[in-house]
């Protein structure tokens, strides 16, 4: 063939091509630029992580649009989340009255069982679905745990006593993982000094979530009280939907690890997460918080029933106020402060100004008084993010599932002992005959968990230089 060169070990020498050299053959030769990376559905990437600008999370894409779809699709998972969470606070005592047909003394007693009942089950099992999404990646767990909500929502609709309320927040519990697995995500897609940032945006779709929630269940509840519950239904499974379609994984192969059934003992996720002296005050402020928590879930609506008579939309404006401040907090407020005084400080001043706000609601004696409380309270959620990014940078990347699970199962904890403390303490405060009447009650030993959890932040060890880097880009972004 003419132009062909013999090979050079047939001894013959190399005949000039007798076609003219090409233009693009006299340029250098550059070596091919690296293939894009693109997270499949399936979880394959077509990138190894050392081609990567940071390590050692991998991103999930170099193309924006692929990134800002995936976050958010996250994000809105959240807000899904925290949409089916506020819909059933503000009907759930008419409900449980409605079906056990007690006075809304032992109603108290009720709600905060059933609140209990779904963080144990969310305590036993969040680690397990921690482990599950190291192992399998967070898509499945995510999508699987989306799935049973929606189920969840759509089997509220024919409740019709007691033992079933219980079973469906056994059910609910068993596949609590969106907001862990979502934490998990965002960690595996953001550097280290960017988490604290993201784990607040995570909290403020969590408050614009709960913005809607508490609207929609007042005022679809005034209608049927069922009704919200086909409404958040119908939202899971458009969500669902999507996420089947366009969600990527955001875990390569390579940095996954196999399950193991003693690192998904919730205990042991608790003692991992206390293995030295500051993960264990950060983790005491983490439950503490969450303990306090229980006192709004059981008391709030039912206080302001009994005090100023409000109904079913009044709270679930309240609680929509509270939402949206909490979303301004920790979307936009808490990064900057973050950035200017540092993570350890915002975290103990988002604790001793959740500990003003559940004291103005302890002594509140008007509805206004009351109102004025939920921006105070608000600014307390600044300590979360500050926390949970303290913790998530002391872990290794393979281990973002673990500790987002382990967080979890300490908030679970604190939520099965928060609601069933603060219930039964507003049961014997509250009692038609009792020695006493002080609806607030539950309110003050909030007070007291996050002065304590304040307390325990204030001897966390100051972060050093890297960590101070990380908080102070947080803070710019």
């Amino acid at each position: 063939m003419p132009g062909r060169m013999p090979s050079a070990s047939a001894g013959v020498p190399a005949r000039k091509c007798s076609l003219p050299p090409s233009p693009r053959s006299a340029m250098p030769r550059r070596s091919p630029a690296p293939l894009p990376h693109r997270l499949q559905p399936g979880g394959r990437s077509t990138l190894d992580a050392t081609s990567l600008k940071w390590r050692p999370g991998p991103m999930i894409s170099r193309k924006a649009g692929d990134r800002r779809a995936s976050a958010a699709f996250v994000l809105f998972t959240v807000a899904l989340d925290a949409i089916c969470f506020g819909i059933v606070i503000p009907v759930l005592p008419d409900l449980v009255r409605e079906v056990s047909h007690q006075p809304p003394s032992q109603a108290s007693f009720y709600v905060g069982a059933l609140f209990a009942v779904f963080s144990l089950t969310q305590f036993v099992c969040a680690p397990i679905l921690g482990g599950l999404s190291d192992r399998y990646g967070r898509r499945p767990v995510l999508l699987t745990s989306l799935s049973a909500l929606g189920i969840n929502s759509l089997l509220w609709v024919w409740v019709d006593n007691l033992a079933l309320l219980f079973a469906m927040r056994v059910f609910a519990g068993l596949f609590a993982a969106n907001v862990p697995t979502a934490s998990a995500y965002i960690a595996d897609v953001t550097p280290p000094e960017q988490r604290a940032r993201y784990f607040g945006l995570i909290g403020a779709m969590f408050g614009l979530g709960f913005i809607l929630g508490p609207v929609i269940g007042g005022i679809l509840g005034t209608y049927w009280i069922r009704l919200p519950f086909l409404v958040s239904a119908g939202l899971i499974g458009c969500n669902v939907l999507y996420g089947t379609f366009v969600l990527p994984e955001s875990l390569p192969r390579e940095r996954r690890r196999p399950f193991e059934w003693r690192r998904a003992n919730p205990l042991a996720s608790l003692l991992r997460l206390g293995r030295d002296a500051t993960s264990l005050r950060l983790g005491f402020a983490w439950f503490a918080t969450w303990f306090a928590i229980g006192a709004q879930q059981t008391s709030f609506i039912l206080s302001n029933q009994m005090r100023f008579g409000w109904n079913t939309l009044d709270n679930g404006l309240a609680l929509a106020l509270g939402g949206a401040a909490q979303a301004v907090v920790q979307g936009v407020l808490v990064r900057r402060v973050i950035g200017r005084i540092g993570a350890r400080e915002t975290a103990i001043c988002g604790t001793l100004f959740a500990a003003a706000g559940y004291l103005v609601y302890s002594f509140a004696v008007t509805p206004w008084l009351m109102v004025s409380g939920i921006p105070i309270l608000a600014l307390g959620a600044m300590s979360g993010p500050p926390v949970q990014s303290l913790l998530s940078a002391a872990a290794g990347p393979q281990k973002q599932g673990e500790v987002q699970g382990g967080l979890a199962s300490l908030q679970g904890l604190a939520m099965v002992l928060g609601p069933l403390v603060m219930g039964t303490l507003f049961a014997a405060a509250t009692r038609p005959h009792g020695p006493v009447h002080v609806p607030g009650a539950p309110f003050m030993l909030a007070a007291l968990a996050c002065l304590a959890a304040a307390i325990g932040l204030r001897r966390v060890s100051v972060p050093d230089a890297g960590t101070a880097t990380a908080a102070a880009e947080a803070g710019r972004a």
